[in-house]
């Protein structure tokens, strides 16, 4: 029987199904950090029960850190607390942190991948939305919450209902200046921020193989703002040569009998789909979201939609509006931005600071404008300053941070004033995501940077 990508690593880990309820899956990779873990394990610690396969967890501290002055004591009481309640939890149970200050310390869904903790045909959770980018990698990964992850820690499985399954083909080329984030958001505005619900969905097709595997990440880290459980891509050579020689990656023997079964993670010829969707790499454009959803985006040459266009939520749409102080019919090039935020598990990695500097190199930032650029790890730091970017960030006046989630979800001291514009790499644009009373206009590193140097919303093709 033809079976999808997703079937085969989802059956493949199944232990036990359970009639008319959820499967009860086996969980290869568990990543914790400080938000989601501490009660957790406060749950462990009142059951007298320890974590069955620590060497199958990994902690890293990374939503409430702070992003200057890494190496001084952290002020704010609860993020003090969190840090070293994550720090005592990993050291009891003998799971590997990375912590403040650790060279392997980052977002830990950049983190993952960058070390080979992500590998094809795996499981992988995390008590974070945004696991998803993992399926970039061929594996199934996705979010859980607190008493899941309690549950995973004690047992290894997780009970979940198995989720209907949807492909999303896109063919053909993009057009100069599309990035993958570009590519999510449009795909995003097609379906709605609910479009995906229920569902774990396959990028297929031409623009999806073409993508590095860095822009694979970008692509379905953002597979939940559509409502999608998670998101995933078959794994190919760009997936091999990118894990090899990797730390917790298979050596020797052990990498050739792991190939030999990655080589099979693929959806076979005339297997079903509940679902799928069709597009054209050429309809997208550079893109930017007007509103307060991640399903309000837009290509960046055009208007914003008038409220008689809109399918449903009309109430919604022209409060969306009323809080961005936009107006129906206007163009969204040339509005002016306070803030550009580029970093975030979304768009931290090496290539997303190398297309930053592609636009602001010889160039200076606006006056006008605060720019947060914050590395989503360490080692993309290294990269910054190895490759000579930090030399472009600070010729072109921008400061660079050290890593952590910043700006993305403002747990730390990196938020937008109220009533302020950001144009942010990052994946949320809700109400006050980014602080209380924050407008946030999520686009591509592209449009972030053209946005920095000209301080209005630009159409980066004009300056690259």
């Amino acid at each position: 029987m033809a079976k999808t990508l997703f079937d085969k690593v989802w059956d493949s880990h199944v232990v036990k199904r359970i009639k008319n309820g959820p499967d009860v899956l086996f969980i290869d990779r568990h990543m914790i950090h400080e938000v989601t873990s501490p009660v957790a394990f406060l749950g462990l610690k009142n059951r007298r029960i320890s974590v069955l396969y620590p060497k199958r967890t990994f902690a890293t501290a990374d939503h409430n850190t702070p992003t200057k002055n890494q190496h001084l004591p952290i002020t704010d009481p609860e993020s003090k607390n969190q840090l070293e309640a994550l720090e005592k939890n990993a050291n009891e149970h003998g799971i590997s942190y990375w912590g403040l200050g650790h060279k392997k310390n980052g977002i830990v869904h950049v983190v993952g991948p960058e070390y080979g903790i992500t590998q094809p045909g795996a499981t992988i959770v995390c008590g974070d939305s945004h696991t998803s980018t993992h399926g970039a990698f061929g594996a199934i990964a996705f979010g859980i919450g607190t008493s899941e992850v309690e549950m995973v820690l004690a047992t290894q499985c997780i009970m979940q209902p198995k989720p209907k399954k949807m492909r999303i083909t896109i063919d053909g080329k993009l057009n100069n200046g599309v990035t993958p984030k570009d590519i999510a958001l449009f795909i995003i505005s097609k379906l709605t921020t609910s479009g995906a619900t229920g569902y774990f969905v396959e990028y297929h097709g031409e623009v999806f193989r073409e993508l590095s595997m860095e822009g694979r990440m970008t692509v379905c880290n953002l597979s939940i703002e559509m409502g999608a459980r998670g998101g995933m891509i078959a794994p190919d050579s760009k997936t091999f040569e990118y894990i090899k020689d990797r730390e917790f990656t298979p050596k020797g023997d052990d990498l050739l009998k792991t190939k030999k079964y990655w080589g099979t993670l693929f959806t076979d010829k005339g297997a079903k789909f509940d679902k799928e969707f069709f597009f054209k790499g050429s309809e997208i454009d550079p893109m930017i979201t007007f509103g307060t959803n991640p399903g309000m985006g837009i290509s960046i040459t055009k208007s914003i939609p008038k409220a008689k266009d809109v399918d449903n939520g009309k109430l919604t749409y022209i409060k969306s509006l009323d809080y961005m102080g936009y107006k129906e019919g206007e163009s969204m090039i040339g509005k002016p931005i306070d803030y550009v935020f580029i970093g975030s598990c979304t768009n931290g990695r090496i290539e997303d600071f190398r297309a930053f500097a592609s636009i602001v190199s010889g160039r200076k930032r606006s006056k006008n404008v605060t720019a947060w650029l914050v590395p989503g790890s360490h080692k993309v730091m290294e990269a910054i300053k190895n490759e000579g970017l930090l030399e472009i960030f600070k010729d072109a006046e921008f400061e660079l941070r050290e890593p952590g989630c910043s700006a993305c979800l403002a747990m730390n001291d990196d938020k937008i004033p109220p009533g302020k514009y950001a144009v942010s790499t990052s994946n949320r644009n809700f109400e006050g995501r980014q602080g209380p009373g924050a407008r946030t206009l999520l686009a591509s590193p592209l449009v972030a940077a053209a946005a920095a140097i000209t301080g209005k919303i630009t159409d980066p093709r004009s300056l690259i």
